[in-house]
């Protein structure tokens, strides 16, 4: 078992890259499957999420390469369109899989989609999205297959501006014959990046980034090749992390208008971050303070993704904050490792409750992604040793986290413990 050592307690001072976007990279490569051709996606993270996608793609008869920071997906020739349930439950975001394999298949199967644990998160947007475009639904136990002889564009309202339910909406109504209109459509960056990928595939997809999104259907499709953005979320981690342990760090490659809301709430609390043109720098040489309230929501509101990270800085500090959660109804899980590094930290329905104290050393355990790398960042504000396992749910969003938290100067280390 693999676990990270981390002696805390003293200030950061180094620089790091961002590496791409999980959450762009993951729906870019569903949608390599839209081309009968071999598509190239620069910057694409080394993350187990990612492999899981590449498995995918190669089950599904696709030739897949990995070049250094470059994957390039040859599509010409699927073998099939189901997905095997062993890849299926690794992740939730396997679920993208479905709208490129309906639009290019006319069928996709698979058993309903794994991933942390979070709560409910449901796919019924996604499945309400296919039949408004012609799919038939059918659900046997734990599986579901879809099937359409033909998709046909129409306007799209989505009840929740659902990133996935978005993304596989765009996907879907590739193949769908007509104008689509997609209305009350998730904003993120990501949103905005699948477009560029999928106008580089020669798709006509206007309107990411705002509420109404328009994708022309049925045209005939190229390969492309294309760069995925950096990720806002390792972004908003490595600023989280110096906001935590205090002193300074350069993030190279970070785009700071993907994570305004959170240099906005590292501002208040007593951090100085600016925009460089190598991307943005941090530093905090004073007390965190509490930034009373804080709310979740899409974007640009604040990310749920990111609040476990300030909630993990915050914890250290001084002062009351209290984070409410709109998206996830188990996002809190973290909190009682946050406790056992001596936080005053209390969960109360769908707000978290902080109060600033001294942070010890401890023995914790990653309970999801998110939450794995909150602890692994008050742990460096922690004075003493600690331990944080589960790595399994950080490998899936960051490449070797320590190097890079090694790289801002933290004291980290991945060991072994030997089970005897």
């Amino acid at each position: 078992m693999e676990y990270f050592a981390v002696t805390g307690g003293r200030p950061l001072a180094g620089e790091v890259r961002v590496h791409g976007a999980k959450n762009s990279a993951l729906p870019i490569l569903a949608a390599t499957l839209l081309v009968r051709g071999e598509s190239v996606i620069h910057n694409c993270p080394a993350l187990t999420d990612i492999q899981t996608a590449l498995d995918i793609l190669s089950c599904l008869g696709c030739r897949v390469r990995r070049t250094g920071e470059t994957v390039t997906v040859d599509a010409a020739h699927l073998t099939g369109a189901a997905i095997p349930d062993e890849l299926m439950g690794r992740m939730r975001a396997s679920v993208l899989f479905l709208g490129a394999l309906l639009a290019r298949q006319g069928e996709a199967s698979a058993c309903w989609p794994g991933g942390c644990a979070l709560g409910r998160r449901p796919i019924d947007l996604h499945i309400r999205a296919f039949q408004a475009l012609g799919a038939q639904v059918e659900t046997r136990g734990e599986h579901l297959r879809l099937t359409a002889a033909r998709l046909a564009g129409r306007r799209l309202s989505l009840p929740f501006p659902s990133v996935g339910a978005t993304e596989n909406a765009m996907l879907a109504a590739c193949g769908a014959a007509g104008l689509t209109r997609i209305c009350n459509a998730a904003r993120e960056p990501e949103i905005v990046d699948l477009q560029g990928f999928l106008q580089a595939l020669g798709a006509r997809v206007t309107g990411a980034g705002t509420e109404e999104i328009h994708v022309s259907g049925g045209l005939p499709l190229h390969p492309g090749t294309y760069r995925v953005m950096p990720d806002r979320i390792v972004t908003a981690t490595y600023l989280c992390a110096v906001a935590s342990a205090g002193g300074q760090g350069v993030l190279r490659g970070a785009r700071g208008d993907h994570v305004e809301p959170v240099t906005a709430a590292l501002s208040a609390a007593g951090c100085r971050v600016r925009g460089i043109p190598e991307g943005l720098e941090i530093a905090r040489d004073g007390p965190l303070r509490g930034i009373g309230t804080l709310r979740t929501g899409p974007y640009p509101a604040f990310p749920t993704d990111a609040q476990p990270l300030l909630a993990a800085a915050l914890a250290g500090g001084t002062g009351e904050t209290a984070i409410t959660e709109t998206i996830f109804d188990h996002r809190f899980r973290y909190a009682q490792g946050l406790e056992a590094l001596g936080a005053q930290v209390r969960a109360a329905g769908e707000t978290l409750y902080l109060t600033g104290h001294p942070l010890h050393g401890g023995s914790v355990e990653a309970p999801d992604l998110r939450g794995g790398a909150a602890l692994t960042l008050a742990a460096l504000a922690a004075e003493g040793e600690s331990r944080i396992t589960g790595l399994l749910h950080i490998d899936r969003g960051y490449e070797a986290l320590e190097q890079d938290l090694s790289a801002l100067g933290a004291d980290i280390r991945r060991e072994t413990l030997c089970m005897l």
